[in-house]
Parts: structure tokens; C-alpha cells; sequence
């Protein structure tokens, strides 16, 4: 029953505008190489400073490479509407993720931004 509902929330997910848009975006911006590659530098980056963050060992170097991607991405209108709309689903998935955790008296703790 649980599985079968969380089939049923993950279709509706993939059916949702939010998702469409992104889909979309996200094989927009990979028709181009440029800013394909620059968009898997870039999450590659996020990775490794989030990784580094939660070690405590900040990196300013990766921080500044990762803003410098960033900037270029963001003169580039479809990768900028790409990063909006991969923000907006993670945010989405994200507070779904929050209310089950919330209905299951699960503590989040350091997960909450």
C-alpha cells in the first residue's frame, strides 16, 4: 500500500508543470556542449563544496570557481532558466520529503535549511 501510493506520488510528480519545465529545460541546455559542460562542472563543484562544508573544512577556491561558472551560466538564458527550474523541483521534492519526515515524527535536524 505504502509503495503503490508512492508510485501514485511520484507520477503525479513527473506530471506536475514544475517537472515538465524542467525536463524540458534540462534537454534544452544539453543540445548545447558548451553549456552541458559547463552545467556538469558546475554541479560537480556543488557537490564537492557541499561535501567539504559538511566535513567543516570550507574551500574558498571551489566557492570561487563554482561563482565564476555560476556567472557565466547565468548571461546564458536557458542555462539561467534551467538553474530556476532545477531549484524549484529540488525545493518541491524537498518539502515533500519534509512533510513525510513530519508525519512519521522523524527529526530532519541538520537536513532543514
Amino acid at each position: 500500500m505504502v509503495y503503490d501510493t508512492a508510485r501514485q506520488l511520484a507520477a503525479e510528480l513527473k506530471n506536475s508543470a514544475e517537472y515538465k519545465n524542467y525536463h524540458n529545460l534540462r534537454e534544452q541546455v544539453r543540445e548545447n556542449d558548451t553549456t552541458k559542460n559547463l552545467l556538469d562542472e558546475y554541479h560537480r563543484l556543488q557537490l564537492q563544496a557541499q561535501a567539504a562544508s559538511m566535513q567543516g573544512k570550507p574551500d574558498d577556491a571551489l566557492m570561487q570557481k563554482m561563482q565564476k561558472i555560476g556567472e557565466v551560466l547565468q548571461f546564458d538564458q536557458n542555462a539561467s532558466a534551467f538553474l530556476i527550474a532545477e531549484y524549484q523541483i529540488s525545493r518541491m521534492l524537498a518539502d515533500v520529503y519534509k512533510i513525510l519526515a513530519e508525519a512519521i515524527e522523524i527529526d530532519l535536524g541538520a537536513l532543514e535549511a
